[in-house]
């Protein structure tokens, strides 16, 4: 099936890592199964630690009560009904199985930059598309807020294989809407208009991925974020590229947008410093906001294959097996 707005994968692969294309983000589906965005991390996880989030799961749903029989753990006993029965009983409990993950992916003009693998709207598309095809497999609803300088597009929970199409078939018309036509500063109220949006979208015990680099977030920003996390999960997935956080000494150097240019000079260390204190205080903002809501945060960089990082932050599957505690 062809998408309005989608080109063709050919014309898609001549610009990897500049563009992204709906076949390569179909085809991440299968790159990444073994990393689960659960609640239990392994020790070496980015999620535990300082950075330990309490996230919630999926609920429990009550099936019945029963006999105690040897194993069972001892904290499932009713004390209640053991005491008026005479005979200890234990409350059964089954996990819920749907827990919707709701994308927030962030397209705007300040994503349309990279200096060595990806442009940084790519790693984004790429993480979306992780995101999404584990949580389909998990049998969970998936839903999204896409947004570029122009647009907020809303795709509404849906437990099926061709809505994660539908969300990664909108992500790529934003991306290949990008240039350097586009302003070198963007829109940074969109940023809050899609952060009301996904409030609004995610309801209560969803797990919410914010997808971005964090440009023009401000305490609009963090007053909802912390009103999503209040009742939702929440995980940042901060986009950054290498050059943004460290100028390296290559002379006087040009960027331009295709219109305009901005002359820097990285002899100049004030100037590389003034630079890379931009960024950092951007990337401290966000990371704060996440530390104080016990909100995992994953610093993911265009330098380096998008899945083996989120592989290497998030743990593998087969080491979050076992009993919930």
């Amino acid at each position: 099936m062809q998408y309005p707005g989608v080109k063709a994968a050919g014309q898609a692969e001549q610009n990897q890592g500049v563009y992204v294309s709906l076949e390569s983000l179909i085809r991440s589906q299968y790159r990444i199964r073994d990393v689960g965005f659960l609640p239990r991390q392994p020790v070496h996880s980015i999620l535990n630690g300082r950075y330990a989030s309490r996230l919630r799961g999926r609920g429990l749903n009550f099936e019945e009560l029963r006999a105690y029989l040897p194993g069972d753990d001892p904290r499932t006993i009713d004390w209640k009904v053991t005491a008026r029965t005479g005979k200890p009983y234990v409350r059964v409990y089954s996990e819920e199985r749907d827990r919707p993950m709701i994308l927030l992916v962030d397209q705007r003009s300040s994503m349309f930059f990279g200096s060595s693998l990806n442009m940084k709207s790519v790693t984004a598309a790429q993480t979306a598309a992780i995101a999404a095809w584990r949580s389909i497999s998990l049998g969970d609803r998936v839903g999204a807020i896409i947004f570029n300088d122009h647009q907020v597009r809303e795709y509404r929970p849906l437990r099926s294989r061709q809505r994660v199409t539908q969300i990664l078939a909108g992500i790529v018309k934003m991306n290949r809407e990008l240039g350097p036509e586009q302003p070198l500063t963007p829109v940074a109220g969109r940023f809050n208009e899609a952060l009301d949006r996904a409030y609004r979208l995610a309801g209560h015990d969803a797990l919410v991925c914010l997808i971005s680099d964090g440009f023009g977030a401000d305490e609009k920003s963090r007053s909802t974020i912390t009103r999503i996390n209040a009742h939702n999960d929440v995980i940042t997935a901060f986009i950054f590229d290498p050059l943004e956080a460290e100028l390296p000494d290559k002379g006087d150097l040009r960027f331009s947008d295709g219109q305009l240019q901005l002359g820097i000079s990285t002899h100049d260390q004030s100037s590389r410093e003034a630079f890379r204190q931009q960024f950092e205080t951007r990337r401290q903002k966000m990371q704060n906001l996440s530390l104080a809501q016990s909100m995992p945060f994953l610093s993911l960089s265009t330098a380096q294959p998008t899945a083996d990082q989120i592989r290497e932050l998030l743990g593998r599957h087969s080491q979050l097996s076992g009993r919930r505690k």
